[in-house]
């Protein structure tokens, strides 16, 4: 079931030269808590993209919040990519397991349309598999956004090591039902549409549209490193292509999962990435790290980060997957996302050098 038609374009755009109001970074528990509570407050909307849902024993008070919503006459709208029933943890299933998976979601997909949640399913099984996905990950609740991280609605994808940024700020929230309504016809007609960029004050909004070959999020990436003096990345996967050689080229620090931490076909692409561009994971934890950010340190002593649900690697880039990133230069926030660093990957739990 397709989401409403879009709206028509209005203060959101006057306003939006004016800065986001600032994230609040939640991890993965606390992103699952925060939306249900808000999603059960709902008066007007609630959006929701994501790679992969579940209703378990990590997701169901949210799922339930969503229906409630929904007979209230809340606008509900729920999309899903098809990779959620092909594949678990980042590995391919064997037929009856996914056949049991396919079976479970389809029963939510039913629960959720039968209580007037617009449901529908991203992209295409047949072919390759990672080829045309929506990676992108938000939630919309009236006029809070969550966004520009990682999680999945799954068990899986709540137990990662993983984040979310919680943003108070209408603008945002309407630019985003914009893009959920751009998924959605882009998806009707299978086919992807140009890089967007939507700025707010010094910070930038970028969004991957799906056709091979173009991200702005990658591009982005690039240009900040190629003027960094040193880099700290956080991603599922090791960094690929020319942003992985302008890496190496200087300082930096990289925490991406060993292929200890992964299943079969992730734990090829992560040994096979590793091997051929020479980079080496500081991650040791064996919980499975998803989280995806780089903050680049200047010479000068700025910063700025990317935060979202690009991992940095070029072959998503050229197989066109759908994704979502914030570019931002607010001290507050990077140091929000160097806590996390801090906490939840390096393992330190206190304070590292920020120079």
């Amino acid at each position: 079931m397709a989401s409403a038609p879009p709206r028509p374009r209005g203060a959101a755009s006057d306003g939006r030269r004016g800065a986001l109001t600032r994230p609040q970074l939640l991890t993965s528990d606390e992103y699952i808590a925060d939306a249900t509570h808000r999603i059960h407050g709902a008066r007007r909307r609630v959006l929701l993209t994501t790679l992969t849902i579940a209703d378990d024993h990590r997701t169901d008070e949210l799922i339930d919040a969503l229906v409630w919503a929904a007979r209230r006459g809340v606008r509900v709208c729920v999309a899903a990519d098809v990779f959620t029933y092909a594949d678990a943890a980042g590995t391919f299933l064997p037929t009856g397991y996914r056949n049991a998976r396919w079976r479970a979601s389809s029963m939510l997909a039913s629960k959720l349309a039968r209580e007037g949640v617009a449901f529908s399913w991203l992209g295409r099984e047949k072919g390759l598999i990672w080829r045309g996905r929506t990676h992108t990950k938000f939630c919309v609740v009236d006029d809070v956004a969550y966004a520009f991280g990682g999680v999945n609605l799954d068990r899986k994808g709540v137990e990662n090591a993983d984040f979310m940024l919680r943003i108070d700020d209408p603008r945002l929230a309407d630019d985003l039902d914009d893009v959920y309504g751009r998924i959605q016809r882009m998806n009707l007609s299978e086919r992807g549409h140009r890089s967007l960029e939507l700025r707010y004050g010094t910070d930038r909004v970028l969004v991957d549209g799906g056709i091979p070959g173009d991200s702005i999020i990658y591009r982005r990436a690039l240009h900040h490193a190629l003027s960094a003096q040193r880099v700290l990345l956080m991603s599922q996967y090791c960094p690929t292509g020319e942003l992985g050689r302008a890496i190496r080229e200087r300082e930096h620090e990289l925490w991406f999962n060993p292929p200890r931490n992964a299943r079969a076909a992730n734990r090829v692409l992560i040994a096979s990435s590793m091997l051929w561009t020479g980079h080496r994971t500081e991650y040791e934890r064996r919980q499975y790290l998803h989280a995806k950010a780089l903050v680049f340190f200047r010479p000068s002593g700025a910063r700025v980060a990317i935060t979202g649900s690009h991992n940095f690697v070029l072959g998503g880039v050229r197989l066109g997957t759908r994704e979502i990133a914030l570019e931002t230069r607010d001290p507050a926030t990077i140091e929000q996302i160097l806590r996390f660093h801090d906490a939840h990957v390096r393992g330190t739990g206190g304070e590292a050098p920020r120079s």
